[in-house]
């Protein structure tokens, strides 16, 4: 018995090379050479099989048809490089942006943390400080008292 095969293949990944030529040529409304040229200008990049075939993905689709539509609306293929390149850079700078927000932001909380936990040892110092200094006034009222006691009452001496 046949393998029985699900009614709908799952799409594939968006940066999965599976289409040959012909097929993306067809997605994209592009002669096959056009997409050769394309390739051979640097403008994509798609895919290769083990015999050097070409496979190319669906965001290579969307770049063909992304570079199609800049070449009808009478961009030429160095203006489109340029505006590819644009696109790639501002990607890139995008991608870094948010790199450096979650950097920015954990950076943030962890001096947050640190400046609570300063704060508390601060506080506890403070505590420090005001026990000692009390324990040292007691300290200093019981010399004081002793003192007088001493002073009214020599004999109490006691060697």
């Amino acid at each position: 018995m046949a393998a029985q095969r699900p009614p709908f293949a799952p799409t594939p990944a968006p940066e999965a090379a599976v289409y040959v030529i012909s097929v993306a040529a067809e997605l994209t409304g592009l002669h096959p050479q056009t997409l050769r040229t394309y390739e051979r200008l640097g403008l994509i990049t798609p895919g290769r099989t083990g015999g050097g075939g070409r496979r190319y993905s669906l965001r290579d689709i969307e770049k063909l048809r992304s570079i199609a539509e800049l070449t009808s609306s009478g961009i030429g293929i160095e203006g489109v490089r340029r505006i590819v390149d644009l696109e790639h850079q501002a990607a890139a700078l995008t991608a870094r942006n948010v790199e450096l927000q979650a950097e920015l932001d954990a950076t943030r909380a962890a001096l947050r943390q640190a400046l609570v936990a300063r704060q508390a040892e601060a506080e506890r110092s403070r505590r420090a400080k005001v026990i000692h200094a009390l324990g040292e006034q007691e300290a200093s009222e019981q010399l004081l008292k002793a003192a007088q006691t001493l002073a009214q009452q020599p004999q109490a001496i006691q060697l």
